[in-house]
């Protein structure tokens, strides 16, 4: 048996003993199976530079979506891209060309039809 500097840190914090017979963890059903919103039924992706600098932007529009819910979108497609942006009115901007990456993204999120022009 080997010697865990640890084992005496269990009794003081008092956890239970770990068994080494326990069965694994299983996740709890999800039972909004089937009532989660499937995201938006389209979303227009098209490049832009003009009137930006010479910068490149990808504008994400048509989405449908609340400001509130744009919010949550912008955060995460940032965070999946790696990219700063913003929301211009009802459309999302990023920065740089991501037409590419978009299509998988925005595909997994639950958009049904990507349109890239």
């Amino acid at each position: 048996m080997k010697n865990n500097p640890f084992s005496g840190l269990r009794q003081q914090m008092g956890l239970p003993e770990a068994s080494s017979t326990a069965a694994p963890a299983t996740p709890a059903p999800d039972s909004g199976l089937g009532t989660q919103d499937p995201g938006p039924i389209r979303a227009v992706v098209r490049y832009e530079r003009t009137g930006r600098g010479g910068k490149d932007a990808t504008i994400i529009e048509q989405l449908g979506l609340p400001p509130a819910e744009l919010d949550v979108w912008l955060k995460a497609l940032k965070a999946s891209l790696g990219c700063g942006g913003s929301i211009e009115g009802a459309a999302i901007m990023l920065q740089g060309d991501h037409r590419k990456r978009l299509v998988q993204v925005l595909t997994a999120r639950g958009v049904r039809k990507v349109i890239v022009g």
